[in-house]
């Protein structure tokens, strides 16, 4: 299975061998070892991998199987951009329709002139004669700005882990926090679910229903204050040696001053509960809204600090340019967000950790 996850193992110092059975208990020991010792959760840690990393020859079908679901998911977004490569000549002609198939993809002015700029250089630099040629150093371009936003997402260095969650309604949170809490499991590690998302009954019994699947515990109480929940949730996690809590906050609009104002009490409570947390902040945003989605960004990283994004619902939208936009905007303030995850349908295997070349070969392909 392809790792998600940079997890960090303890020093050795702090992952003692358990002793074999037949081996005698030393005379001097005054309390016999347990029956069945438990090791710490995080004693036996996978080898890190990057979400960029070579993908190795037993987990390749399993990649080659995303890349063709990412095509499929993408083809509404780039079949008007590589159709502009059909034709033979490279004139202003062909940069003009191209200037407009990725405004129309809702690549933004900003991202889609500096693709322009970079596209032309790469042109003359490599003395591109054929659409082809310039249609492969188009992904490159794409692939180099998007770069900057691939980040493997780390687990491993704080007992527990605190995410936390936000979105509008509509975009797949609490979707996504199933998803992330299912691959989470499967990488051994174990996870604490906070329904923060207290007005909304639906909300707790989907997130409860995702917690029963993966066998997870959760934390929610119906019609409490959302910050209280997220509260005794990190402080259960810290006494049952969770190493992942996550909270699912309730849905909010960035115009709704009112309700933004208590994502930031939600973010401070749980700084109370553990020092330097919430460690992630990651925002859910639904890819068919388009400029929309980085408007949200901006609106949900003023007010809590963003570390990083999942893009859902790629498969729906002709408007995946939308990362390119965000990523231009990344640049021009010089803090990159990560885009940990994107989505391209309703399955598991759906939620994928987020490659810019990948993307972008996709995305022309």
């Amino acid at each position: 299975m392809f790792s998600f996850f940079k997890k960090k193992a303890p020093p050795p110092a702090e992952a003692p061998p358990v002793p074999l059975p037949e081996t005698p208990a030393a005379p001097a020991a005054p309390v016999a070892a347990p029956a069945e010792p438990v090791l710490p959760p995080m004693a036996i840690a996978a080898p890190e991998i990057d979400a960029v990393a070579e993908v190795p020859a037993a987990e390749a079908p399993a990649r080659a199987g995303w890349m063709a679901r990412l095509k499929q998911g993408l083809r509404k977004t780039g079949s008007s951009i590589a159709q502009v490569f059909t034709g033979t000549r490279i004139d202003d002609a062909l940069y003009e329709e191209l200037e407009a198939a990725l405004l129309m993809a809702d690549t933004g002015v900003a991202a889609t002139q500096h693709l322009l700029d970079d596209l032309k250089r790469r042109v003359k630099e490599a003395k591109a004669t054929d659409a082809a040629a310039v249609k492969d150093l188009l992904a490159d371009a794409i692939a180099e700005l998007l770069r900057p936003l691939e980040r493997t997402l780390d687990v491993g260095q704080h007992t527990p882990t605190v995410i936390m969650v936000a979105g509008v309604n509509g975009a797949g949170k609490t979707t996504t926090i199933g998803k992330l809490t299912r691959h989470l499991a499967a990488a051994d590690l174990k996870v604490l679910l906070a329904a923060a998302d207290t007005f909304r009954a639906a909300a707790r019994e989907q997130l409860a229903v995702w917690a029963d699947r993966n066998r997870v515990e959760i934390v929610s109480q119906e019609g409490g204050d959302p910050a209280a929940v997220t509260f005794d949730a990190v402080n259960a996690g810290r006494a049952r040696g969770c190493d992942v809590v996550i909270a699912d906050t309730a849905g909010r609009l960035p115009t709704q001053l009112h309700l933004m104002e208590e994502l930031k009490k939600i973010h401070r409570v749980i700084g109370k509960a553990q020092a330097g947390a919430p460690h992630e902040v990651l925002l859910v945003v639904d890819g068919n809204t388009g400029q929309n989605a980085l408007a949200q960004v901006q609106a949900f990283d003023a007010a809590l600090g963003l570390t990083g994004l999942v893009v859902t619902k790629l498969d729906g939208t002709a408007k995946g340019g939308v990362l390119a936009a965000i990523a231009r905007w990344c640049s021009e303030r010089q803090r990159p967000l990560a885009v940990y995850f994107i989505g391209v349908g309703e399955a598991l295997e759906d939620l994928q950790p987020f490659s810019a070349r990948e993307f972008a070969r996709a995305l022309l392909d």
